[in-house]
């Protein structure tokens, strides 16, 4: 919501954001809470945030970024967690680094508060026409055309095309053009890249079918329930509660108040949504039978996969049933989750058997899984290709080295999930922000954040299938324990003014109150030895000292993460205090790595390509070795 719709060369906007997908949203949000004149694009404003997939958020490293997310000043985790309709923490029996916090989310109710959300944003227009192509002048970015004829400027463009570009969709040997099952395919876009000399590849990816949940026969399988202290995604403790909840009791027609809503206030505007963990619903478990196998190995010829007529790559992290029985052949059988997709929907989600083999086919895979023997199928399941731009193409900040101003974030950098590209998003909207402003960008480092490991993973190493975090990307993993990314953002927090002043001193305080109080455990004794030594023994909060007990849940959880894995968070510190030190060597712009001598041919073709800022990213180059580096160092200190 901003002074209104500005079109032509004589209004440009600070930041136009292309795409109203899960980065589209976390970008336009980001540059506008920084003060931005920004405008949203998108094709159609009724698929504004939509799950295209499984509606879930969260998950391994997936969940932890949700959580840097909102500590960066995102909307993802609070709309998740008023959305939700079912929450899990997983590896909840293991270590805290190794918990993370999933939800299911209710698919249209996360979709509408969203769009709720950015139509209330100060400094932000929301316009529905499809890009159709970029503007340039000479190798900068200075707006984009319009199937309607509209062209709108803008000192930057953030592209988050997700699927769409030149998008197509498989099921058997029927194809029809589109990102997702019902929307079009976006085709003039990819050549306005192409004219711009930024290479395009393809890659794909797939859903399962869509079910009716009442012909799911629910006896026999199992019942994963939600968990009943559920773990929310946003920091509400550094919020303040009388900033963020406002709930109402709703009386049903006998007068009854068992409905608790749950809104956020915004300038008089209640957003959807409810009391987080209120309700929740069941997931079902379920597994393949050899009958489903046999349906898959007698039609493998008609995959779209197997049979050649799709030529981009598919995921290797969350592979079609037909990957599953090929690539596992000695496995017997394979879990499958059925979920619900909302409370006011009778449609469920198949998480596990996403697959682009005939309709008919598809009906036969269903109806040979306990439990959906007389299911009913409301959509098929389907493949679809896409166009991406390896992200190698990439500076740091998201921005492309071909184009100046022009920022790419979500599925188009080669990425899979929702999270991964809210993530991107968000610093692809921030730096948008920044490069207009002649500022430093937002550049989280890898010891930083599972964020920092993604954007740096895909500008140095690029990606050749659909990229996913997992825990085990992050060579400092430790240091990530999800209830610590306000701390550990803080400093990038404070730069950038990304949140509100009240909330930055409620971070500060609690960064105080664990910094004093791990100290304190250190050094006071009970009994002969220290507090913290004996924490390290028995793993166990009880054993706090009582001042601490009635500290909040925050601050008692990050204390004890501290002081009881003190020895493994150390060991990891002096690991980085190593490398910190390559991190800080700049490689001068146009740096020209054929005149170094020593260096192998093969390195400094690879160098070249991605034009690493740091000697420290040049060393994580796929193919570039230690001596490279050592070569490189030598050859910098002479200079």
């Amino acid at each position: 919501m901003s002074g209104g719709l500005k079109f032509g060369p004589h209004q440009p906007y600070d930041v136009i954001v292309c795409g109203a997908g899960h980065a589209g949203c976390e970008a336009a949000l980001a540059a506008a809470r920084l003060g931005a004149d920004t405008l949203m694009l998108t094709g159609n404003l009724d698929t504004v945030a939509q799950m295209s997939c499984n509606p879930a958020i969260g998950g391994q490293a997936k969940g932890h970024m949700v959580r840097e997310i909102d500590a960066l000043g995102g909307e993802m985790a609070i709309n998740t967690d008023t959305t939700a309709i079912q929450f899990r923490l997983l590896n909840a029996s293991k270590g805290p680094a190794v918990q993370a916090p999933r939800a299911q989310c209710d698919k249209k109710a996360y979709q509408y508060r969203m769009k709720h959300v950015l139509e209330l944003q100060a400094n932000l227009d929301l316009f529905q026409a499809m890009v159709e192509g970029l503007i340039f002048e000479g190798d900068k970015a200075v707006g984009v055309r319009t199937n309607l004829g509209v062209e709108f400027y803008g000192k930057s463009v953030v592209v988050t095309t997700g699927t769409f570009l030149r998008g197509l969709m498989h099921v058997g040997k029927n194809q029809n053009e589109g990102g997702r099952m019902g929307d079009v395919s976006a085709k003039g876009l990819s050549a306005s890249f192409l004219e711009a000399g930024i290479e395009l590849e393809r890659l794909k990816t797939g859903t399962p079918a869509r079910i009716l949940g009442s012909s799911i026969n629910f006896n026999g399988l199992e019942e994963q329930k939600g968990d009943p202290d559920p773990t929310l995604f946003a920091f509400y403790d550094t919020r303040g509660i009388e900033d963020v909840f406002h709930v109402e009791q709703s009386p049903d027609g006998a007068g009854h108040s068992d409905h608790t809503l749950f809104h956020v206030e915004h300038a008089g505007q209640r957003k959807l949504g409810w009391l987080p963990g209120q309700d929740q619903v069941s997931c079902w478990m379920t597994y393949t039978s050899p009958a489903t196998q046999q349906a898959v190995m007698d039609n493998l010829h008609l995959s779209p996969m197997y049979s050649g007529q799709i030529e981009g790559t598919g995921p290797r992290y969350c592979p079609s049933i037909e990957d599953k029985f090929v690539r596992f052949a000695d496995k017997e059988r394979h879990m499958l989750f059925l979920e619900p997709e909302g409370r006011n929907t009778n449609e469920w989600y198949i998480n596990g058997l996403s697959t682009s083999l005939p309709f008919e086919v598809q009906l036969d895979l269903l109806r040979s899984i306990e439990g959906l023997e007389k299911v009913h199928m409301l959509r098929p399941a389907y493949a679809v290709e896409y166009d991406f731009a390896p992200p190698t193409q990439l500076f740091p900040s998201l921005e492309s080295k071909k184009v100046e101003n022009l920022f790419f974030a979500g599925q188009i950098n080669g990425t899979s999930g929702y999270e991964e590209a809210a993530g991107q998003g968000l610093i692809a909207g921030v730096n948008a922000v920044q490069k207009i402003r002649g500022q430093e960008p937002l550049i989280l480092k890898r010891h930083e954040a599972y964020l920092g490991v993604l954007i740096d993973d895909l500008v140095t190493k690029g990606t050749k299938e659909p990229y996913r975090m997992f825990s085990s990307r992050a060579e400092h993993r430790l240091l990530f324990n999800h209830g610590s990314a306000e701390l550990r953002l803080f400093d990038s927090i404070r730069k950038l003014e990304l949140l509100e002043d009240k909330r930055l001193t409620r971070i500060q305080a609690k960064k105080t109150k664990v910094e004093a109080w791990t100290e304190r455990l250190e050094s006071e004794r009970r009994g002969g030895e220290s507090y913290a030594l004996h924490l390290r023994r028995s793993h166990s909060q009880d054993d706090f000292p009582a001042e601490l007990s009635s500290e909040s849940k925050e601050v008692r959880d990050e204390v004890y993460y501290r002081v009881v894995f003190k020895g493994y968070l150390e060991r990891e510190q002096k690991q980085i205090e190593k490398l910190r030190h390559i991190d800080k060597i700049k490689l001068p712009a146009n740096f020209d790595f054929r005149q170094v001598k020593g260096l192998r041919s093969e390195s400094a073709q690879k160098l070249i390509q991605i034009a690493p800022r740091t000697l420290g990213q040049a060393s994580r180059i796929s193919g570039v070795n230690p001596a490279d580096i050592s070569i490189l160092m030598v050859h910098l200190e002479t200079r």
